[in-house]
């Protein structure tokens, strides 16, 4: 389930200041990565991007299910056969996810990955998969037969044939992971956005917080709000690029690994909160789950706060978010 984009990141960059700010754009977990970092200078600046980079490259390295040398796909590999040992930074961030499968009763699953991709949003689609396809689709998915030994540090898939994926944690995880290597290494202010995924801390040269815009799907082009981030982290997840529509029915790409079905009536949830990791969960979760059932989830979490947008364009936040505060 991978999400989409919808902020628009405010960057200012100050010359006259003690601090330099650097950015560079690379491709990484085959998406866009954004790292913009402050330091004393340029010099050490470009050093501590290409450190993000290189920790980027090992998280992918690790996780990746489409790379065939790495500890996911051979988990996938021995799906069925017997449990495959993995470093314990892999078994926990297996744990975690999980875990949220089982907060959301499956509506965030990392067996999604066996899913058939018979929902095509390409525009190549005339007509609804029958209900006997999608049924189909998703025999391999579930959590549930997904088995942990922490003993020994093992993975096992219970059924032939399934499959786990970081898709939809990946780059939160590595974009965490980032913030604080440079922590640790000095760099005290900083943004690393994985495709959406974004992870910030300290401020900006001139002394003023780090904003992020937030668009109405509906209208693109337009930012609603402008919303200060500081040590924290913010992921959207949308469907307002990708969806079919049958019978007057909008289908988004975002799939119920439930049911096979495409979630509707959210077009997009943005979560903010200390980890970018955390907040890619719930905002994925909570297409699924859709509006009530999704603040629901969230109000068990007082550190992370949203803001969702349903497909007719109404916005709606947590209790412990006060829009009023930041709309333009």
């Amino acid at each position: 389930m991978k999400h989409v984009l919808l902020l628009v990141l405010l960057l200012v960059e100050v010359g006259a200041t003690a601090q330099v700010l650097r950015k560079r754009t690379v491709k990484l977990m085959g998406s866009r990565f954004d790292i913009t970092l402050v330091a004393n200078d340029s010099l050490s600046a470009e050093r501590h991007i290409d450190l993000v980079i290189a920790e980027v490259t090992r998280i992918e390295n690790l996780i990746s299910d489409w790379k065939d040398d790495s500890q996911i796909s051979r988990v996938n590999q021995n799906a069925g056969i017997g449990p495959v040992r993995v470093d314990p930074e892999v078994f926990a961030l297996t744990e975690r996810a999980l875990h949220f499968s089982q907060i959301t009763n499956g509506a965030f699953d990392i067996s999604f990955a066996a899913m058939d991709r018979i929902w095509k949003f390409d525009g190549s689609m005339t007509e609804m998969p029958s209900p006997e396809a999608v049924k189909k689709s998703v025999e391999q998915v579930g959590y549930q037969n997904i088995v942990l030994d922490k003993a020994h540090s093992t993975i096992f898939l219970k059924r032939k044939g399934m499959k786990i994926g970081f898709g939809a944690l990946g780059e939160g995880y590595a974009a965490d992971r980032c913030r604080d290597l440079m922590l640790a290494k000095g760099i005290k202010a900083g943004i690393v956005n994985g495709s959406g995924d974004m992870s910030t801390w300290g401020q900006q040269p001139d002394g003023r917080d780090w904003t992020v815009g937030i668009t109405n799907p509906i209208q693109r082009d337009t930012v609603f709000a402008i919303v200060p981030l500081r040590q924290s982290a913010v992921v959207t997840s949308g469907s307002y690029e990708k969806f079919v529509v049958f019978n007057g029915k909008r289908y988004a790409h975002i799939i119920n690994p439930r049911t096979g079905y495409p979630a509707t009536g959210l077009s997009s949830v943005t979560v903010f909160g200390p980890s970018a990791e955390t907040a890619n969960g719930f905002s994925t979760s909570m297409m699924v789950l859709g509006k009530e059932a999704g603040l629901k989830l969230l109000k068990k979490y007082p550190e992370y706060r949203c803001i969702l947008v349903t497909d007719d364009g109404r916005i709606f936040t947590s209790p412990n978010l006060d829009i009023k505060k930041y709309r333009l």
